[in-house]
């Protein structure tokens, strides 16, 4: 991949494995929109991005070096070679095929308080109806960093609330879930930059220490948040997916790349309208 620096632009030449809208709208990350065709406006990090992809180049607009060197490489998983995953992967004829469907998704890295209360929101729930609740958390808590775009509120914030203003997210059962979380991690009861290094099921019994954290929400915060790429998240329709491929199993050359696997079964079982 090569990097062009042009005007206040950054230009990805040459890109493997990023396809926006796979990575963008595959149900990781709440906060990015469509514009146009091909450009797409997010907010992450306290930071806006307009992002787009035209002949094979990804452009970053109105965007600095230092930002993209400090925020959006990471975030965006470009120093992970996805073409050396795939490669093992494929030694698994489902996954080989799963892995040419999805091979435009990459998994972000997320902000791990953002991840962690974005995945509280998801529970029983639909994309748009998550992205709705994610929006109001951010305009009634957040602060403005452009015209209508608002940071995402930090724990510290959230912590200093009640139920009763938290009434205005209309998340139902989730905001005690949402309250609760805030305050162990802002209390330091929790400290989510710790989970990184820490081993899988460490990590994750921590989080379902949170109430109303169960071990699927916990495992998306560790994906997506924290980094542990062998997370694997289970829901009900993955689990039927997993059944119907697998037998149940994920096979051994996968174990590493769990969460990359998981994002492929996916996604290939929606785009091929898996029977299950």
């Amino acid at each position: 991949m090569k990097i062009v620096k042009t005007n206040n632009n950054i230009e990805l030449h040459g890109a493997e494995n990023f396809v926006l809208s796979e990575t963008l709208d595959c149900g990781q990350a709440f906060r990015w929109s469509e514009t146009e065709p091909d450009l797409w406006l997010g907010v992450a990090f306290g930071k806006v991005l307009k992002i787009g992809s035209k002949d094979n180049v990804i452009t970053l607009y109105n965007t600095t070096e230092e930002d993209y060197l400090n925020i959006w490489k990471n975030y965006f998983d470009l120093d992970r070679n996805y073409s050396q995953i795939l490669e093992v992967l494929s030694q698994n004829e489902v996954l080989k095929t799963a892995g040419e469907y999805a091979q435009g998704i990459r998994i972000l890295r997320q902000e791990p308080w953002e991840a962690l209360c974005s995945f509280i929101i998801s529970q029983n729930n639909n994309i748009p109806r998550i992205k709705g609740i994610v929006e109001r958390l951010c305009q009634n808590f957040g602060e403005e960093i452009a015209d209508g775009l608002y940071s995402f509120p930090t724990a510290e914030k959230i912590a200093a609330l009640s139920l009763e203003d938290l009434a205005v997210l209309r998340s139902g059962f989730r905001a005690k879930y949402i309250l609760d979380a805030a305050k162990k991690v802002a209390s330091g009861e929790i400290v989510l930059e710790e989970l990184i290094d820490m081993p899988l099921d460490e990590a994750r019994a921590t989080l379902v220490k949170i109430y109303g954290v169960g071990e699927k929400v916990a495992d998306c915060t560790l994906l997506f948040g924290l980094y542990h790429i062998e997370a694997f998240p289970k829901d009900v329709w993955i689990k039927k997916a997993m059944a119907k491929l697998f037998d149940g199993a994920l096979p051994e050359c996968a174990l590493s790349f769990a969460g990359i696997a998981q994002q492929y079964i996916f996604h290939y079982a929606r785009m091929t309208k898996l029977e299950i």
